[in-house]
């Protein structure tokens, strides 16, 4: 295989001058691998020649490393020599405070919930800070909506949930879905899908992906007193989807805890942090201080109280936390 044709595979891949701009004079001869499937004991992945099982060093775990990662390895074995820093990482805070990774390198994050009671606006907005922290692309994926009485009313409530957040009606067992969600893929695109157990994803990830990769993921069943379900993905992998561009499905999160994510939070209720700087204090909490221009707007009715509410509980809990403010890129 010749440099230019290698060069387009790793493309197609996800490989871009991010990447290649890291590899040192004495590191030319190793192959690049991006990670598809992180299991418990092992990896594999896929190069410029096709899919390879690696090798971890001995001081090495799996839990070091996230579907979609670029990592460089040896030619004849596939021994992984280093992982390639990141463009981005979605992870989570776990409740003893450790973290789990969900996926690197992704372009633009499906948060996928449906027209029923699994609709959980604070939920939701915990999402959108999450990929607004981590500067990835939130698009907010709706599902079920031919079991629900008044969908419009769903996607009412979820333009609502940030300003210029694509929202989009799918049904994630019908063939159509993938040219709805289509301008969020194409060649090198990574796009990840997250959300609450029984909402579809694994569905909407049997439909995107291109025939024959033999990717299916199971489905499981939704209980009919709640229309919840249990999740049935339990690794992390990564699929690609007809037309190019991949796909990335995680197992179900029904609790996401807040952690390092104070400019998330500041995106996502953009119109509170906007009039914050209008406050008569600097260290305004929009509580009760003389001068709030955020309290201003609630009593004319450009506020709405309870999302006042929900963005103050947020900030405590991440404040609690301990996570530090940082700069962002």
């Amino acid at each position: 295989m010749n440099e230019q044709t290698r060069e387009a595979k790793l493309i197609e891949l996800g490989w871009s001058s991010f990447f290649r701009d890291q590899i040192d004079d004495d590191e030319a001869g190793l192959v690049p691998v991006r990670i598809t499937h992180v299991h418990r004991t092992r990896m594999s992945g896929l190069s410029a020649l096709g899919p390879v099982e690696l090798a971890l060093p001995s001081n090495n775990s799996t839990g070091e490393y996230a579907v979609g990662d670029f990592v460089l390895a040896e030619p004849h074995d596939f021994a992984v020599r280093r992982r390639l820093d990141r463009a981005s990482l979605l992870s989570r805070r776990m409740s003893d405070g450790s973290t789990q990774l969900s996926g690197a390198n992704i372009d633009t994050l499906f948060i996928v919930t449906s027209c029923n009671e699994d609709f959980d606006v604070p939920r939701l907005e915990r999402y959108l800070a999450m990929a607004s922290q981590t500067e990835i692309a939130p698009v907010l994926v709706l599902t079920k909506a031919d079991t629900a009485e008044d969908a419009a009313r769903f996607v009412a409530q979820a333009t609502r949930l940030a300003r210029d957040l694509p929202v989009v009606l799918v049904d994630p067992r019908q063939g159509d879905a993938l040219a709805t969600l289509q301008p969020w893929f194409g060649p090198g695109r990574t796009v990840a899908l997250t959300g609450s157990s029984g909402v579809g994803k694994s569905t909407l990830v049997n439909t995107l992906a291109a025939k024959g990769s033999g990717t299916a993921q199971l489905t499981g069943a939704v209980r009919a007193h709640d229309s919840m379900g249990r999740h049935t993905t339990t690794a992390r992998s990564l699929h690609p989807v007809a037309g190019g561009g991949w796909v990335l499905d995680a197992p179900g999160i029904r609790t996401l805890h807040v952690g390092e994510m104070a400019e998330g939070l500041d995106a996502v209720f953009a119109e509170i942090t906007d009039l914050a700087s209008q406050c008569r204090f600097g260290n305004c909490t929009h509580t009760h201080e003389p001068g709030c221009a955020v309290l201003a707007a609630v009593a004319r009715g450009e506020i709405d109280p309870e999302r006042l509410l929900r963005w103050r509980n947020l900030h405590v809990e991440n404040t609690a936390a301990g996570a530090p403010r940082t700069r962002r890129r």
